[in-house]
């Protein structure tokens, strides 16, 4: 089983719309998917029209009062699979906290379902905290979505030096261009600039398009509202860069 985070220190990016997207994508691939929002706005959970509660919330799971397995719901799409989000899911540093591995649980809590999915996607809320940390122990791939501009180029960079200093196992670390404007002269100078030479940054990039921000009306992946538009052909892009890194 793999397991890739769409993971962001900023919000507003980009990231539940590629978790979504992607998990759908590799669903449709033939690969078993879950896909786990751990973000308390809930953005995924809604997008698949599950209600974003768990039994017992994020202090179940953890303290294993509930399994993961048990809280998982089934998609109205054939191998994918979600574990919702949980509002209880804002206090889940301090869960993490009182354990006694506390940088290590969330993958602790995935492994009894590692031979029912071949990949995992966690959708993780905007921040660097304990929840981050445990992401970072727990992913094979943290796929990072920037909006091309100097700032969003430093802060992945200073995540990666972070990521770098980690004790144990460090996830490869990939990021890609999100809500990408060619109108805009910095974006365009950008993405021509700075990827090469830069293995760490994917050459598909999503565009900034209405497909995607219809995402909330029509509560779907683009592949499956618009499946002939370009941000369906951007996030096909994207997968098929993705599942080599993973593969």
């Amino acid at each position: 089983m793999k397991t890739l985070a769409a993971y962001n220190i900023k919000g507003g990016v980009g990231k539940t719309s590629a978790a979504v997207n992607l998990a759908y994508l590799a669903a449709r691939d033939g690969w078993r998917t879950l896909l786990w929002d751990l973000d308390p706005q809930a953005a995924a959970t809604y997008l698949f029209r599950i209600r974003p509660r768990v039994k017992g919330g994020g202090k179940a799971l953890v303290r294993g009062r509930r399994s993961v397995d048990d809280a998982i719901k089934a998609t109205d799409f054939a191998g994918l699979d979600l574990l919702p989000a949980d509002f209880s899911y804002r206090h889940m540093d301090l869960l993490l906290d009182d354990t006694k591995r506390p940088t290590r649980q969330l993958r602790a809590l995935l492994k009894p379902v590692s031979g029912e999915y071949d990949l995992v996607v966690l959708d993780c809320p905007p921040s660097i905290s304990l929840v981050s940390e445990n992401v970072f122990q727990a992913a094979d791939l943290l796929l990072v979505p920037l909006i091309p501009t100097t700032l969003s180029l430093r802060t992945f960079d200073q995540l990666a030096a972070f990521v770098a200093d980690l004790d144990g196992g460090r996830p490869d670390l990939r990021a890609f261009f999100s809500m990408v404007d060619g109108r805009k002269r910095l974006h365009a100078e950008l993405m021509r600039a700075l990827p090469r030479g830069r293995s760490d940054i994917l050459t598909a990039f999503v565009p900034s398009a209405t497909d995607v921000e219809r995402m909330g009306l029509t509560r779907k992946p683009v592949a499956v509202s618009k499946p002939r538009g370009r941000a369906a052909q951007a996030y096909g892009d994207l997968w098929d860069e993705v599942r080599e890194v993973l593969s």
